[in-house]
């Protein structure tokens, strides 16, 4: 495993210079998750705090954000997902992120190897920008522990698709939400939930 602080970290994000003392504080405070993993696009809590402006004004440029975060029990990759844009994500617990390119993606059939995924571990407080090439899904956590993460995105990311494409074919068949590409592995499930399946490969593990 490696860490966002090594520079083989470059090619998929940055670790960012943030102060997310009062983020942590707020994500700790939360009421714990009784199992599997919880993702909620935004949040009342963040969305009050300093943070979320200076997330609008200055890493995102001024536009519109949502500020949530993703919490629960983790230990697989499960699937991988990319945006059109940056994602910030943000350590409320040590954690670590399974994280491949997009540009490994074979878009002749949509499948991706598993086997070019590296790992990352991401110490608690550390906000890091994932690029929107960078391949991603659930962060894990060690030991069966609870992992917190708060997520930022351009609003209305991951929110469900106002309009479906007419053709389902190519790209297409990966959008599984607003500015959700996804790419499941048959252990995972997403395809009772409309995923693409196309991970070869083992389910990749902590």
């Amino acid at each position: 495993m490696k860490s966002v602080m090594d520079k083989e970290f470059k090619q998929y994000g940055r670790v960012l210079n943030l102060d997310t003392a009062q983020f942590v504080q707020t994500m700790l405070a939360k009421d714990p998750i009784k199992e599997g993993v919880v993702y909620e696009p935004s949040d009342a809590d963040l969305e009050k705090l300093p943070l979320y402006q200076q997330m609008q004004d200055e890493v995102f440029g001024g536009m519109e954000v949502e500020f949530g975060f993703c919490s629960g029990y983790n230990e697989k990759l499960n699937a991988v997902e990319y945006h059109r844009s940056s994602e910030i994500d943000i350590a409320a617990t040590d954690l670590v992120l399974m994280l491949g390119r997009q540009q490994d993606i074979d878009y002749g059939n949509n499948t991706y190897e598993t086997k070019n995924v590296e790992l990352f571990f991401v110490p608690q407080g550390t906000a890091v920008e994932l690029y929107a090439t960078t391949l991603h899904y659930a962060p894990c956590r060690e030991n069966g522990a609870e992992f917190r993460c708060g997520v930022v995105l351009p609003k209305g990311t991951n929110l469900p698709l106002k309009v479906k494409p007419a053709d389902n074919s190519g790209e297409n068949q990966l959008l599984f939400a607003a500015n959700k590409w996804l790419i499941g592995h048959s252990e995972s499930g997403v395809d009772k939930d409309g995923g693409f399946i196309g991970l070869i490969g083992e389910n990749t593990q902590l």
